[in-house]
């Protein structure tokens, strides 16, 4: 696959404690835009942060967190991230999504 120029990047704030029909939902989302044949996903776990209910979620307790913060970011042609987006969407429960224009300066596969 050949990807460059301008690309759409999604970005998807969870918890790593959120779930999808019984699965993390980091996991879930990942293996749904991999079905829908898109270029790559890449997760992310957070060391600290907080979201809506402004609860600090963090690794420097002594216990370890429950529900650090989770990124998922996947990059690919507009067209693509538009399609997936609402499927995205109704996975997420709690988070936030979010959409940028990038430039694709490269994207090598193996299988090239």
């Amino acid at each position: 696959m050949k990807l460059e120029g301008e690309g759409k990047l999604l970005r998807l704030f969870i918890g790593e404690s959120d779930t999808w029909h019984g699965k993390p939902l980091y996991q879930a989302i990942v293996e749904r835009v991999r079905q829908e044949g898109l270029a790559g996903a890449t997760v992310l776990r957070g060391i600290e942060g907080f979201g809506a209910d402004s609860r600090l979620h963090t690794s420097r307790i002594l216990r370890l967190s429950e529900d650090l913060p989770v990124v998922i970011e996947i990059v690919d042609t507009p067209e693509q991230i538009d399609r997936v987006v609402p499927i995205v969407d109704e996975m997420v429960g709690e988070g936030m999504l979010t959409l940028e224009r990038v430039q694709i300066v490269s994207y090598r596969s193996s299988d090239e």
